[in-house]
């Protein structure tokens, strides 16, 4: 599947992007694939979401999760953060669980669910809803499995509600399997959420392509029934290819605007604009983010001193001596990443779930010779 396509503007910039983003092990004349596969690759993407999404809502757990995660946003205002505070890596703090892909995945059995029938007391009906986790990666481990319901109903029981989830039949008329959780609701005001994680499926087990759920509300006391009016599952995950075990906290200082490639090596701007590579359409926020690239000489005395950044290694030091004495014995060192850190994007997917997820590694802080 093939990414939409870019005016000529757009794609010298994901050439330049491609050539520049932060690769391991660096050398100094990288190769890359191709502008547009080679980006997707960095944001762990195996094809770009096609066409425009549906439209809806971005939930609001979901702006909060990215909020709390974008750097730009944590250092302003009332996000900012205290003095010495760092976001641990691979870790949704406001979940409290380990995780580095967020997915908000809607119910897909609302359309073709019927009204629901005027139920006498004592006999209301059961619903069934359907996610769908085909885009959930065989190597993702989950945490968090949430599902998040809202109900309206008329008037509230003495004594409250109760909520059993079961395993819902495959076939026509099949009926429900064996209850997996009950759960005492005492009132439908806020959403009701039921943790799924060990119940529905167990946390080594492989993923389904879709999950169904077979969902009862029923009062304690006779009083008219509810009626389901939006149901979604919240599922974290963490993907151990993307994720580093030290987290690097960003710089306030800015790389500088282009330069001569004869200057000191060091950091220089590059902003990434979604909108400029065609990407704008399914990618919710940012609206771009800062890459950078290193640039710059690492001949002496430029390596002795660092360039302000952090110091040359002992190599690199002896390799530009021996190019200084001998040019063709040793090449120059290469000027490369020394610091990077992350961004978090939330887009929507191929199948209109909104995801927010975190990528390491992205964002060119310090730079030196290697």
């Amino acid at each position: 599947m093939l990414p939409p396509r870019q005016g000529p503007g757009g794609q010298h910039l994901l050439l330049l992007l491609v050539l520049l983003l932060p690769s391991l092990p660096p050398t100094c004349a990288p190769v890359p694939p191709g502008p547009a596969a080679a980006l997707l690759q960095a944001l762990g993407l195996r094809d770009a979401p096609q066409g425009a999404p549906r439209l809806r809502p971005v939930p609001p757990v979901m702006w909060r999760l990215f909020r709390r995660r974008d750097p730009q946003e944590t250092r302003s205002g009332s996000r900012r953060m205290s003095p010495g505070v760092t976001l641990q890596p691979c870790h949704v703090e406001e979940l409290g669980v380990a995780g580095n892909i967020v997915r908000h995945i809607p119910d897909r059995g609302a359309p073709t669910r019927a009204s629901d029938p005027a139920s006498a007391v004592g006999h209301c009906p059961e619903w069934t809803v359907v996610f769908d986790l085909s885009a959930v990666e065989s190597a993702e481990r989950p945490s968090r499995a949430r599902l998040e319901l809202r109900f309206a109903a008329a008037v509230a029981p003495e004594g409250g509600w109760e909520l059993s989830v079961s395993q819902a039949g495959q076939g026509m008329g099949a009926g429900p399997g064996p209850v997996l959780l009950r759960q005492l609701v005492p009132a439908l005001g806020p959403p009701v959420r039921a943790e799924l994680l060990g119940t529905a499926w167990a946390r080594n087990a492989s993923w389904p392509r879709s999950l169904r759920l077979a969902l009862a509300l029923r009062p304690r006391t006779p009083a008219a029934c509810a009626r389901l009016a939006e149901a979604s599952l919240l599922l974290v995950t963490l993907d151990p290819r993307l994720c580093h075990p030290l987290a690097r906290p960003r710089r306030d200082a800015e790389p500088v605007l282009g330069g001569s490639p004869g200057g000191a090596c060091r950091a220089r701007r590059l902003y990434v604009s979604f909108r400029e590579v065609g990407w704008h359409r399914w990618v919710i926020a940012p609206r771009g983010f800062l890459a950078n690239y290193c640039q710059g000489q690492c001949a002496l005395p430029v390596t002795l001193s660092g360039s302000g950044g952090p110091p040359a290694l002992n190599h690199a030091v002896l390799r530009a001596l021996m190019h200084a004495t001998a040019p063709g014995a040793a090449d120059l060192p290469c000027c490369v990443p020394a610091r990077l850190s992350p961004i978090s994007v939330l887009f929507f997917d191929n199948s209109d779930n909104v995801v927010l997820r975190q990528y390491e590694d992205m964002v060119v802080d310090e730079c030196g010779c290697r």
